[in-house]
């Protein structure tokens, strides 16, 4: 029954999203973002990408711009981007998911000023946007925080507007995330952009058992929450792959 149950949710899944991606050519996708850098982005995306994958549909990956990369025979290598590409099981090549890439472990935005090469937003969006359909779904994660700077003449906030996609919010489950969540949703109302969801991702052993951050943020907020662990594997029949999927698919 249990499968039985799962396999009529893909089912409707996948005729929503279908029938959204016929009103217009625009590209369907979520960008994710977070309250800060190290939140669990990466890791939060690279579910969804393998998610959707598994439910046939043409998930397609941008890690558009990443610093902090290694090199490696004279190579950088963009950890994060290289998630995204064992996720979409090789799928698309790493050039197409991350095309700029720096080694200095700082906003990409500096890191290309250092070197004197630029990057604008046009170039960001563009990176996004290639050789993809109206019937792909895109799947982009921007650098750090909302607000942080992304390229010479933008922030995250900036990309997300331009591609006018949904927003999956990405938190550290700890002490203060609170106020980051709901100042971040905040700005992205502000930008007129869907908040589809928010994660909070448990990256360490909460010791404050009195805290309850998914507790209290559901008295503030009507924007569905997910409570994740960060080791945890979203199997494609569990209860947190279904409220996932849920809240990127379904255009509000």
């Amino acid at each position: 029954m249990y499968n039985i149950l799962y396999g009529m949710f893909v089912k409707l899944i996948c005729k929503l999203l279908f029938l959204n991606m016929n009103k217009n050519t625009q590209i369907k996708g979520i960008f994710i973002t977070g309250t800060d850098t190290g939140v669990g982005k990466t890791y939060v995306g690279t579910q969804i990408v393998a998610l959707l994958h598994n439910i046939n549909i043409n998930a397609i990956p941008r890690k558009p711009i990443e610093s902090g990369c290694k090199n490696i025979d004279n190579e950088l290598v963009p950890e994060d981007a290289y998630l995204y590409f064992k996720a979409a099981i090789e799928k698309f090549p790493l050039k197409q998911i991350c095309p700029f890439r720096f080694e200095p472990a700082i906003s990409p935005q500096r890191a290309a000023r250092l070197i004197n090469q630029p990057v604008y937003l046009n170039n960001v969006v563009d990176a996004c946007t290639n050789k993809t359909t109206g019937k792909d779904f895109l799947v982009v994660e921007g650098a750090g925080g909302f607000y942080s700077p992304l390229c010479e003449n933008g922030k995250n906030a900036d990309l997300a507007k331009k591609l006018n996609l949904p927003v999956l919010l990405i938190a550290s489950d700890q002490l203060g995330c609170i106020n980051h969540i709901l100042l971040t949703a905040e700005a992205i109302n502000n930008q007129g952009l869907t908040l589809n969801g928010i994660i909070l991702n448990q990256k360490n052993e909460i010791n404050n058992q009195s805290m309850n951050n998914l507790e209290d943020l559901k008295t503030l907020t009507d924007v569905p929450i997910i409570l994740i662990c960060q080791n945890e594997s979203f199997k494609p029949d569990s209860n947190k792959s279904r409220l996932l999927l849920n809240s990127i698919l379904i255009t509000k």
